[in-house]
């Protein structure tokens, strides 16, 4: 290897990175590295260099630089979080595998079996296309939070190379632009907040809606060039008067004001339906002291230089964020009547608060010591143990999805421990926190010493104590308010089992019913083995496995008729068969219009809580008696029933049906109105099945119509007609219940 290094040397020439507009060259690194971490292996780090630039020379950026200028720019990025030589060494060599011909083989070889658990671990994450349908998105978010989960030093090298992907996004076609951008403010910038690199998140954020909405970014910008000297005068003055108040009581201290990030200002706008002129707090504060109670005393004096603004001050020192971050929040009415973001924290909480997780490396063990790996990374494992009780990846996916942008409430345990949950939360989320047996049998709560229902939802600084009873069990019911990630999955994971063994008892006495009808008897069927072999037959693995198909609906217990029963046996009960067929036939899915997946013959109905009609986008969920129920893909009754009884189904356009769709009207209330109607609904090939109108006052009527449509967009049609019709102010379509 040394050989390969000297050689590469010469060929390289100029040891040069570009990160944006900052030239990086590699001996840079070399000396940042040994700066705070004076043991670290800089052979290592060096010879990942040469090897990265040897597999890399000759391939150019879309920018047309060499490649060199990547790798080298995402690895000077990990040097200045002071990441391990481990770390930096991945960021020179993570394209590698991907982009190049070496193989992970070599790679291990070369630099052992960390490093190249590393790049295999980035190398999997850069693989992964979030811009998909909803389930490989979901399913791919699954793979990434696997890779993390094994050594976090895989997320911070994907951060820092997401970072440097965003500084020069610019050659980029514009398609790709948005993408990348809408990517790095969906997944990247909340994972780089999760783990507290804030100042990693807002440049991300603050890159990332560049490109996604550059005209608000162009107009914020403007905004904020225009008003930059009167807000550097407003920002002196009020540094000065903090200063001086703050000397008073000889305390010493480092105060900053630092302008707010576009996208904050923008997500403010937005959140708080306020114009540019109406946020008055653009610059914030930071006063950085010696330790706690200096924290304290200058909140005291801020207090009672300007009045807090009530609802607006956060105890983060006294309960830290998940991720360990830690600072006193307040606002107050500064001068001139202008609000002031002001944050107080100690030296110690400041490092935190900009390097986050990277603060705690320990480099004498290569790795996060134990207490931070507590705080931080077990979340990450939290996610991989939720996603084994899931067998629907957009479940594991939207429950990750609250976890990464929570709204945090701070309560206590009865013995006074910090709990941490995203707003909204209830008593069972903070049961399902403490045990999932806690969780199950929870009936109630006592918060701050008073009975509240399970409905409830928690305020920062409540105590509060779950009460339990053995005989109380998980309801479906509590999906509808449960926040957290972990409760959602153990209540559905206990109610799939628990409909599982409901369903594998159906599935048994109705094969039983259906055996008894030819003088046999399901015990000696099932002891003779017979029952497992029709299971494996339709790969199933076990006799349960086929009851619980028959209980859901998927299988006719006659099934079992057909495989044990004789031809000559069977064909002694044609009749009875005939009668049963015609029976089927006149609840065909081909009169239905709607094609079942797997299945042929099996009666088929329509949701009325969503209405699909030809057109619409449709999924089926199997009923028990009532064969499949066709929903709108998108209902919310859907998506909170059974995801294993959820099956393909498909518009017949070889058997086209007209449907029935609810219309409610807002019309003038005048003569022939009624006439006009229902001559705009006869003109558009449409029917009035039913309808029903009532007057409001003298000037406004309501109606609710009927009508027969062949699909959506002769509904839409329809809909646009009435629009257009005299008299009539306001159309919309209901679900027919």
């Amino acid at each position: 290897m040394e050989q390969k290094v000297s050689t590469s040397a010469q060929q390289i020439g100029s040891n040069v990175s570009q990160t944006g507009k900052t030239i990086v060259r590699f001996g840079e690194i070399q000396d940042l590295v040994k700066s705070y971490y004076p043991d670290a292996d800089l052979d290592l780090i060096r010879a990942a260099y040469v090897y990265s630039a040897q597999v890399h020379l000759g391939q150019t950026r879309r920018s047309g630089e060499p490649y060199l200028v990547h790798p080298v720019a995402v690895s000077m990025i990990l040097a200045q979080m002071k990441l391990d030589e481990a770390s930096v060494a991945t960021g020179l060599l993570h394209d590698t595998v991907e982009d190049t011909l070496a193989t992970l083989e070599e790679i291990e070889r070369f630099f052992g079996k960390e490093i190249a658990a590393l790049v295999d671990g980035v190398t999997k994450i850069s693989k992964i296309e979030f811009q998909s349908k909803e389930e490989r998105q979901a399913e791919n978010f699954r793979k990434m939070i696997l890779a993390m989960s094994r050594d976090i030093r895989v997320l911070m090298v994907k951060l820092a190379d997401r970072l440097h992907n965003m500084r020069t996004l610019g050659p980029m076609p514009p398609d790709a632009q948005v993408r990348i951008a809408r990517e790095t403010l969906d997944i990247y910038a909340p994972l780089a907040a999760r783990l507290g690199i804030y100042w990693m998140r807002t440049e991300l954020e603050d890159l990332a809606f560049r490109y996604v909405n550059p005209e608000r970014y162009s107009t914020i910008a403007r905004r904020l060039e225009e008003s930059l000297k009167q807000r550097e005068e407003y920002a002196n003055n009020v540094l000065r008067i903090i200063t001086e108040k703050i000397e008073q009581y000889n305390i010493k201290g480092t105060i900053k004001g630092r302008n707010k990030e576009i996208f904050s200002i923008h997500q403010k706008m937005i959140t708080q339906h306020l114009d540019f002129d109406q946020i008055h707090d653009l610059t914030a504060f930071r006063i950085i002291l010696n330790n706690v109670s200096e924290c304290y005393a200058v909140l005291g004096l801020i207090h009672s230089l300007w009045r807090p603004v009530p609802g607006r001050f956060k105890d983060y020192i006294a309960m830290p964020k998940s991720n360990g971050y830690q600072s006193l929040h307040t606002t107050v009415i500064g001068p001139e009547g202008l609000r002031i973001e002001i944050q107080i924290r100690s030296t110690e909480m400041d490092l935190i608060a900009e390097e986050g997780i990277a603060a705690h490396w320990s480099y004498k063990e290569g790795r996060i010591p134990e207490a931070e790996d507590a705080k931080v990374v077990n979340w990450l494992r939290q996610m991989m143990e939720w996603q084994q009780d899931l067998d629907d990846p957009r479940e594991f996916f939207e429950n990750v999805r609250v976890d990464l942008y929570p709204d945090e409430v701070y309560v206590f345990t009865p013995k006074g421990e910090v709990r941490e949950f995203p707003k909204g939360a209830t008593p069972l989320d903070f049961a399902y926190a403490i045990h999932t047996e806690v969780g199950h049998r929870c009936v109630g709560a006592r918060i701050n010493g008073k009975m509240v229902s399970l409905k409830y939802q928690l305020r920062t600084g409540d105590s509060v104590e779950i009460i339990t009873s053995v005989h109380q069990k998980p309801s479906k019911d509590w999906l509808k308010f449960v926040k957290t990630g972990r409760a959602k999955t153990k209540i559905r994971h206990y109610v799939l089992t628990e409909e599982r063994e409901r369903s594998i008892q159906i599935g048994r006495e109705s094969t039983d019913r259906e055996l008894r009808k030819w003088r046999m008897e399901i015990s000696r069927v099932e002891r003779e083995g017979e029952i497992l072999k029709i299971a494996q037959e339709f790969s199933f693995k076990t006799e349960a496995d086929l009851y619980a198909a028959i209980g859901y609906g998927r299988i006719s217990p006659k099934v079992i008729i057909t495989k044990l029963v004789p031809p000559a046996e069977r064909e002694k009960a044609k009749a009875s068969l005939v009668e049963e067929k015609q029976i089927k036939k006149n609840h065909s899915t081909a009169k239905s219009g709607v094609r079942v997946q797997g299945l042929t013959d099996v009666m088929v109905t329509f949701a009325k809580c969503c209405n699909p009609l030809p057109g619409d986008s449709i999924r089926g969920f199997i009923t028990r008696g009532r064969g499949v129920t066709v929903h709108n893909q998108d209902c919310p009754n859907l998506a909170r029933t059974d995801v294993r009884r959820v099956i393909d189904v498909t518009w017949d356009e070889d058997q086209p049906i007209r449907r029935t769709a609810k219309l409610a009207l807002q019309v003038e209330n005048r003569m022939g109105m009624l006439a006009a109607v229902s001559g705009t609904i006869s003109s558009n090939d449409s029917d009035i099945v039913q309808a029903n109108i009532k007057n409001v006052n003298d000037n406004y009527a309501e109606g609710v119509f009927v009508v027969s449509v062949k699909n959506v967009d002769h509904l839409n049609s329809l809909m646009n007609a009435l629009r257009t019709t005299r008299g009539v102010k306001k159309v919309d379509r209901l679900a027919i219940m």
